[in-house]
């Protein structure tokens, strides 16, 4: 007995969520037969608002961009388009009407959020039933309050995006508290399954005016799994309500749950083997949530690590991290992608590398297939998101061009993301876009470089002799007059370096030609780009 259960979490432990809980920061790792599959990480201080319900004030519009910017009381406003502010048509469902819903359903629950807010709601969705896009700055004039949702947090220089179609996550099922349809996910293709669940979503006891969409997970679960999973979400949702009933935009409604609850509620299906943290107290939340919304038997897969060692050294992730932020990845057969972020979009290449083979035909298409599995775990890992171009080898048949759109296709499917993919172009390039509700990873950890400003370059030895030497002309012909002129240049150590060696000829030249003391300073401050002019005897800087 003792022999099996280490067996078991030894090596038939194939996906394994492993959870690491710090003062600072929250990190949570998917692996799958030891591989890095999925990788979160939430700071304390880095507040995440995607996914929050805000009671927001419309400032004003820009009829250009067909948009409203609205105050939901962060730094910047967020930008509200038209089109997010009609009715939803729910992508990924197939809607039950919500007239036939109604006669199907038990007497519904009323809202049991306060009076001010309930008020609110109703008017503002009377408001919106019927809406058409040019009446939006008619119906909503600058100065109305809307409710939304956060749909992509802010980035850069941008402000958050958001939506006037509010949808609350669950674990089966995603509720819809300001519409009263019911849909089922369109990945869900069994007819005689989703008659069923058709039964089930229809039977639940919803709060008035709200409905759901039965998601992916719910496919093949008992009624007692919804009905646990929707309790469970509006606790969370009526939570927020009865804390905001003095109500005054800009305010938060519902804020969205913390990582770990978004990795119970997202990433722990029933392939996982097993769930192990290295906090006690999130350990007791973890299985209590579990036991609560899923099952016991999951409950029981939850495992406190307890050992000295850190619990990502223990597993071998750290090492498989570091390799995350690197511009490089290697592919198994020898080639490699290098992955380029810029601000308009991300570029990836694929090399060939010392990957060779008898059959060059053959080889490119391996490296490309390979490249494929990287890429997309790449860009889970990363949360990179936009517009991404990958620059595939070349390929000569159509037919291998065909099996690395199919490859990537399928691996788009298995994202959580939204992705649109489309066929290899002319040009050898695959142009996609995948939905990015933050910041990249990294973004989120890494600072811009203080000496490049994110360029990933600095100018070279040569490259800075020339300016000093061309600045050192114009100076010099502007200072000098009859009596002896000097400056002394203060530079990086490693410019110095080139200045006294290779380029001491030219400086003598100078020197002789304008008759001036020319002097050299080498200082580690300085960054590697700047040098300074100044006179040896005051100090004082020549300028312009």
């Amino acid at each position: 007995m003792i022999f099996s259960e280490l067996f078991k979490f030894g090596k038939e432990v194939k996906k394994r969520l492993v959870i690491n809980c710090e003062n600072l920061e929250t990190r949570v790792v998917l692996l799958n037969d030891g591989k890095i599959e999925e990788y979160q990480i939430e700071r304390k201080d880095d507040e995440n608002i995607a996914g929050s319900v805000y009671l927001g004030k419309i400032v004003n519009y820009e009829q250009s961009l067909q948009a409203a910017f609205v105050d939901i009381g962060a730094e910047k406003h967020a930008f509200l388009h038209y089109w997010d502010m009609l009715p939803a048509t729910y992508e990924n469902s197939e809607k039950i009407l919500a007239d036939r819903a109604k006669e199907h359903r038990k007497t519904p629950k009323k809202s049991r959020g306060s009076a001010d807010l309930d008020g609110l709601i109703k008017n503002i969705n009377s408001k919106r039933k019927r809406i058409e896009a040019a009446q939006i700055p008619k119906i909503f004039p600058a100065g109305s309050e809307v409710i939304v949702q956060v749909s992509k947090g802010p980035i850069g220089t941008k402000g958050a995006k958001v939506t006037a179609n509010v949808t609350i996550p669950g674990r089966y099922i995603v509720l819809l508290p300001f519409s009263d349809d019911i849909g089922i996910s369109k990945k869900i293709e069994d007819r005689k399954e989703r008659e069923r669940l058709r039964s089930i979503l229809l039977d639940l006891d919803f709060p008035e005016g709200m409905g759901c969409i039965c998601r992916t997970f719910g496919e093949e679960r008992k009624s007692a799994f919804f009905k646990r999973d929707l309790d469970m979400i509006l606790e969370l949702w009526n939570r927020g309500f009865e804390e905001n009933r003095q109500i005054k935009a800009p305010c938060l409604i519902f804020k969205e749950p913390n990582l770990i609850e978004r990795t119970i509620r997202d990433f722990l299906t029933e392939d996982i083997d097993e769930i192990v943290v290295d906090d006690k107290e999130a350990y007791g939340h973890i299985t209590e949530m579990l036991e609560k919304v899923v099952s016991k038997v999951m409950a029981k897969r939850v495992r406190l690590h307890s050992k000295p060692k850190p619990i990502f050294e223990e597993y071998g992730i750290e090492k498989q991290l570091a390799v995350i932020y690197s511009r490089k990845i290697q592919l198994p057969g020898g080639g490699s992608i290098c992955i380029d972020e810029t601000e308009a979009l991300v570029a990836i290449d694929v090399n060939s590398g010392t990957n060779r083979g008898k059959n060059q035909a053959e080889t490119i298409a391996k490296t490309n297939l390979e490249a494929c599995d990287e890429i997309g775990r790449q860009l889970r890992l990363r949360n990179i998101g936009g517009i991404i171009v990958i620059d595939f080898i070349d390929m000569r048949s159509h037919s291998d061009r065909d099996a690395v759109f199919k490859k990537m296709r399928a691996i788009s499917k298995s994202d959580r993301a939204r992705i649109k993919l489309y066929p290899i172009s002319a040009l050898g390039l695959m142009e996609m876009t995948r939905q990015r509700d933050n910041e990249s990873l990294r973004e989120t950890v890494l600072d811009p470089c203080p000496y490049c400003d994110g360029r990933g370059k600095l100018k070279s030895a040569v490259s800075m002799s020339v300016e000093i030497q061309r600045e050192l002309n114009r100076i010099i012909r502007k200072y000098r007059k009859d009596k002896e002129f000097a400056v002394r240049v203060i530079m990086h150590p490693t410019v110095l370096a080139r200045m006294k060696n290779s380029d001491s000829e030219f400086l003598s030249e100078m020197e002789k030609k304008y008759g001036a003391q020319i002097s050299f300073r080498g200082d580690t401050s300085i960054h590697l780009e700047e040098f300074r002019l100044v006179d040896p005897i005051t100090g004082a800087e020549y300028s312009d």
